[in-house]
């Protein structure tokens, strides 16, 4: 899977953000920014747009709601991929409180809704469950599986420098040193987030 771009509207520290991924070539992005910038939200965007999770699964879609929005503002992420030369869009916004015109908050909430664009230009005719196991099916791994494997969330780098020196100790990859996964590293679309 190649990310294409995210948009997040009142989603956790953004309020109206777009992140376009098509001017870094290699595919491998490394997120930069100060402590509180939203990089992990961006994680958290991208989970919440596939599976309906944030990334590290300790915070619910309706916690990513911005504090910041107006009321009425809709919280929602729209998340852009290629998976095998095709092309999709997920939309997703978490249950949140329905307003009236005069800003008050009702009682009702607005439920969770999920639309999934196919590379036809069809929206996937299936309802939340039906539409996620789709998203599934297409990229081939679950929430928990993608976390691991797609993104290295803050912190999880010095726990795959731990797994390499483990493997190595083990004669798994002597075949690749330790200046060739910096070069990688290096070498990674870098970016920062202000």
């Amino acid at each position: 899977m190649k990310p294409i771009y995210i948009e997040m509207k009142a989603f956790g520290s953004y309020r109206d953000e777009k992140i376009d991924f098509t001017g870094k070539s290699q595919g491998l992005f490394l997120i930069t920014g100060d402590t509180g910038a939203g990089k992990t939200t961006i994680f958290d965007a991208i989970c919440y747009a596939l599976y309906g999770e944030t990334s590290g699964g300790k915070r619910s879609g309706e916690m990513m709601c911005s504090q910041f929005a107006k009321p009425g503002e809709k919280t929602e992420v729209r998340f852009c991929f290629d998976y095998d030369g095709r092309e999709y869009l997920v939309t997703r916004s978490p249950d949140q409180p329905k307003w009236n015109k005069k800003g008050e908050r009702l009682k009702t909430t607005t439920g969770t809704k999920v639309s999934l664009i196919l590379p036809d230009g069809t929206e996937f005719a299936g309802k939340t469950k039906e539409t996620n196991e789709k998203i599934q099916q297409i990229i081939g791994l679950g929430c928990n599986q993608f976390t691991q494997i797609a993104m290295l969330a803050q912190g999880d780098f010095i726990k795959l420098l731990h797994i390499y020196i483990i493997l190595w100790h083990t004669d798994i990859c002597h075949y690749l040193s330790m200046a060739d996964i910096f070069l990688e590293i290096c070498a990674a679309n870098v970016l920062s987030i202000s």
